[in-house]
């Protein structure tokens, strides 16, 4: 019904800075929540920010100061900022958007959870 796509990860150097893409198309009423997610290997997936729809914004303490959450309504398209980048911030990247899929459970207030495919982030010199 929502399908997700992730784009802007890459091989980046230490100090570095990249930006992720995630566009949401299908099925779409209205989002509730965006936000990314990152799993390194061993590891388990741990939330990086994410932005609700009143504005708040919440980020991980590893990463505050350094990435921003950011999100284009008119596109359903949330982006992740990533500067200063550490080689401990390797992962693969997820966003996962919170959507209702109809009016119907938008007034129930039960939205959907929807995950990307992944983006990898690989910060080395």
């Amino acid at each position: 019904q929502v399908q997700l796509v992730e784009s802007g990860g890459g091989l980046v150097q230490p100090g570095g800075s990249l930006r992720l893409s995630c566009a949401a198309s299908g099925s779409i009423f209205s989002i509730k929540a965006m936000g990314w997610y990152r799993q390194a290997p061993g590891k388990q997936r741990e939330l990086v920010a994410d932005l609700a729809v009143g504005g708040r914004r919440n980020y991980a303490d590893s990463v505050k100061g350094r990435f921003t959450i950011s999100r284009d309504n008119a596109k359903n398209t949330v982006y992740l900022q990533m500067n200063s980048l550490k080689p401990e911030d390797t992962a693969v990247y997820y966003c996962k958007l919170d959507v209702f899929t109809s009016s119907g459970s938008y007034l129930r207030g039960r939205p959907s959870d929807y995950w990307g495919q992944g983006t990898q982030v690989t910060v080395s010199s």
